[in-house]
């Protein structure tokens, strides 16, 4: 038999110049965005809806969100990056124009639906870079980007609490974030696509079964980009590589081709490619990843549920002294993404251990902040509390595409933010129970959740590295 390796997929080098066009759509996605949030519970009130409607109405976001995430993800895996990844922009940009006109309360429930559906750019921006970086590099990649993003989450409310001081503040805050998404499509069509790695085969690659397979898959790919289907064919080849799919004993054994399909196909092989790529995750042995990605974000949204709230009770701190707080752990949690390489790179990239041991700190942390005797401990608390939690993000989505592959990364990065998405549901009511009995109530809680994450993770880690070893003993293609 002849074992000669079939070269399906090879990233011979980082194309760094799309990569930094990547970070700048990041940064400009959560710059516009930050914009709006602070003042959308203000504006929904300034319309006449009672607190009641407005929690309501507030709620419409998430629950689209929760939703649309994996489905979003899904279909970018099947019409490519460029071509999801602009739609989402041009809509969410449709929908903040839309924001900019609602002078009523329905025409902001109207305005939100487009931007709850679409609003997944930073998703397959994620998913992209994962296209274009091996696994080694993938979490420095994303922490650099996680860091771009956060900067422009930290400087858009200070433009939109600017604007609002002028009249019409809101309406031209809105416009404004239109126009920066406007302006990231543009930038995202411009993309120099051609650095996206394409499939390759050796010329013996089609000698085993396996091979003659993936070697059929290239042949279908490369006749779609003589269709002048090219741009997708640069940004999603790799969709036909029959990596191991989910770490699963019967997933091992088994090679899937993942067939790009046109924009302009018929929206039934749309649908069908996409509810192939679902099913296939949600058939996976992965539930133990997303469940600790539920519990952390849950804790973690605990952590902060009541955060103002409790420093004025417990310390009698002024908002604004708890608002620089707050700013400063956001700056942390920023500068933080850029420290996510190197520490990879200390743990030798066991993502396994790395998740772990933050997970220990995080919860570690919480408890140290639930418990906290003075403000000097909650400002200790909340500088490493902002690092092991930026370390922790990157951990689990890093977590979630070597154990899910590559072949269906945009539907498990949108799976992941489903996910998340229920934890925004559930941890506002948990939170408000929880203060019932203290201050205190909602982080203690936390450290409870924490708890359950790390005794998950300790019952669970020694399977995965069982499944990574039998995946590396068996013979290559």
């Amino acid at each position: 038999m002849n074992n000669s390796k079939c070269s399906i997929f090879q990233k011979p080098r980082r194309p760094s110049r799309i990569i930094q066009c990547i970070y700048v759509v990041g940064f400009m996605d959560l710059f516009g965005v930050s914009m709006i949030i602070p003042l959308l519970s203000h504006h929904v009130k300034s319309l006449g809806a009672s607190p009641t409607v407005a929690g309501i109405v507030g709620s419409t976001y998430g629950i689209l969100q929760l939703f649309s995430s994996t489905v979003v993800g899904s279909w970018s895996d099947v019409v490519g990056r460029r071509n999801s990844l602009l739609t989402c922009l041009l809509l969410s940009a449709l929908g903040y124009a839309l924001l900019g006109l609602s002078s009523s309360i329905a025409l902001f429930v109207l305005a939100r639906i487009p931007v709850g559906l679409f609003k997944h750019s930073l998703s397959i921006c994620r998913a992209l870079l994962s296209d274009l970086v091996s696994e080694t590099d993938r979490p420095l990649v994303m922490g650099h980007f996680n860091a771009a993003s956060s900067v422009g989450f930290i400087l858009g409310p200070m433009v939109g609490g600017y604007l609002t001081e002028h009249e019409g503040g809101f309406y031209t805050s809105s416009f404004v974030c239109a126009a920066i998404f406007l302006l990231n499509s543009g930038l995202v069509w411009m993309l120099p696509w051609s650095e996206v790695p394409i499939l390759r085969t050796d010329t013996n690659a089609n000698s085993s079964p396996s091979s003659k397979r993936a070697y059929d898959g290239v042949k279908n790919s490369q006749q779609n980009c003589s269709d002048g289907n090219n741009h997708l064919c640069h940004s999603h080849n790799h969709h036909s590589h029959p990596a191991s799919p989910v770490s699963s004993p019967a997933a091992r054994d088994r090679r899937w081709l993942w067939r790009e399909v046109s924009l302009l196909q018929p929206a039934w092989r749309q649908l069908s490619s996409m509810v192939a790529r679902i099913r296939h995750v949600a058939s996976s042995d992965m539930w133990d990843v997303f469940l600790v990605r539920l519990l952390m974000a849950v804790s973690i949204m605990l952590y902060y549920s009541n955060f103002s709230l409790a420093m004025e009770e417990r310390f009698q701190l002024k908002p604004k002294v708890t608002g620089y707080l707050i700013s400063y752990s956001s700056m942390l949690g920023a500068l933080a993404g850029c420290l996510v390489g190197p520490v990879t790179q200390l743990y030798g990239q066991d993502m396994s251990a790395l998740l772990l041991h933050s997970t220990v700190l995080t919860g570690s942390l919480i408890f140290l902040y639930a418990t906290a005797p003075s403000v000097w401990q909650v400002l200790l608390t909340s500088t490493f509390f902002a690092i092991s939690t930026t370390i922790g993000r990157t951990c689990i989505t890093d977590l979630e595409l070597r154990r899910g592959g590559a072949q269906a990364s945009g539907t498990l990065i949108g799976a992941g933010q489903s996910v998340t998405a229920v934890g925004r549901v559930l941890a506002p009511l948990i939170s408000g129970l929880a203060q019932e009995l203290s201050p205190c109530g909602p982080p203690s809680l936390g450290v409870v959740l924490a708890l359950a994450a790390v005794g998950l993770l300790l019952a669970r880690i020694p399977k995965w590295d069982s499944k990574g070893r039998t995946k590396d003993k068996s013979p290559k293609l």
